[in-house]
């Protein structure tokens, strides 16, 4: 492979790292004002709007849309957090009761045992009880180190939130004027490939979007039939929590059936919390089964190739690897397609 095109590889993969990080609210205001620019058109064509108003109509409906989603999915799921809260006094008195009538038992068990066998038996508690607290006191201690972390990341999200407004806005208004501009960056002989690239990537990013919807979507029907199959309460707003914490690779789906499943044990519920291990590998797998043929199938590329590419990403650059991996797929195979990237390996007699 020449010089040049492996320069240009490294470099294309820099912008694309630098573009999926630091500068994500402008790469997402530019898909946004990619997939409302139809509408833009429409009203430009059939309502005889100008540019302008037609994409600050489209930019602030889609605004108002997205903030009402947030509303509601936030209000129910916060309804449902203070519902919970009311009955943790419930949750408590019953777990310190499993442990009072466990710990009963244990002293009439203890006292009817020969004196050497009572002495082992007291060591053995005493290690797995110090066990336990050292566990409880590592989980409280993550608990408030994630819960710390999210508070801290409030006004990032805030600042993150307000940069992808004003930028959809200032994009959607010269979208036009910005592609022409990038094309201009090629010579004459290249825009037309460089377009066709661009098209692909257009095509397999949306598509890529529309997967993870579907996914998701899978994942938190298999989830609801899950927990309305163990009885539980709140079952769609736990599907949905569930499957909301399933899309940060750095949680998944143990962050919320894990504590669960070992509070169920600890107040004596075994057959949920066997339910909730048993629910947990489900999803697992349903997710590993379907996940690289959907996303291969939306993307243009086969399910393999997918699958390698989000474990890669994964590995080399953690959660964002795992768009930024087909994202590359994706461009290698458009830029082999239309000429501009050329690997022919010749073996010498």
């Amino acid at each position: 492979m020449p010089l040049r095109t492996l320069l240009f590889c490294a470099i294309s993969a820099l912008l694309l790292y630098g573009l999926f990080t630091t500068g994500f609210p402008f790469l997402l205001a530019v898909l946004i004002a990619i997939l409302i620019e139809p509408v833009v058109a429409a009203m430009m064509k059939y309502l005889k709007f100008g540019r302008v108003p037609a994409a600050v109509i489209a930019c602030t409906l889609y605004t108002a849309l997205f903030m009402g989603f947030v509303y509601l999915v936030g209000f129910k799921m916060v309804s449902e957090l203070v519902q919970f809260a009311k009955n943790m006094p419930d949750y408590l008195n019953n777990a310190v009761t499993l442990f009072n009538d466990t710990t009963a038992k244990t002293e009439l068990l203890y006292e009817a045992l020969p004196t050497g066998m009572a002495e082992q038996v007291q060591k053995w508690l005493g290690s797995g009880v110090g066990a336990l607290t050292e566990s409880l006191k590592s989980i409280f201690a993550g608990v408030s180190r994630y819960s710390l972390g999210v508070a801290k990341t409030i006004p990032s999200l805030f600042i993150f939130f307000v940069v992808f407004v004003i930028g959809l806005y200032l994009i959607s208004l010269s979208l036009p004027k910005l592609y022409q501009s990038f094309l201009g960056l090629f010579d004459q002989n290249s825009r037309a490939k460089v377009a066709t690239v661009l098209v692909d990537l257009r095509r397999a990013i949306f598509g890529f979007i529309l997967a993870q919807f579907i996914i998701s979507l899978l994942t938190y029907i298999v989830t609801l039939i899950g927990l309305l199959i163990l009885g539980v309460d709140y079952p769609m707003a736990i599907a949905l929590l569930i499957v909301l914490v399933d899309i940060l690779p750095v949680l998944g789906v143990s962050a919320v059936l894990f504590p669960w499943a070992g509070y169920s044990f600890l107040v004596g519920d075994s057959h949920l919390a066997i339910g909730l291990l048993v629910l947990f590998l489900v999803i697992l797998i349903f997710r590993r089964i379907i996940e690289p043929k959907i996303i291969g199938d939306a993307v243009g590329i086969n399910a393999l190739a997918a699958l390698i590419s989000i474990y890669v990403g994964f590995k080399l650059m953690g959660a964002i690897g795992l768009i930024l991996g087909p994202v590359m797929v994706i461009v290698y195979s458009a830029l082999r397609r239309v000429g501009l990237l050329k690997i022919n390996i010749k073996l010498d007699n």
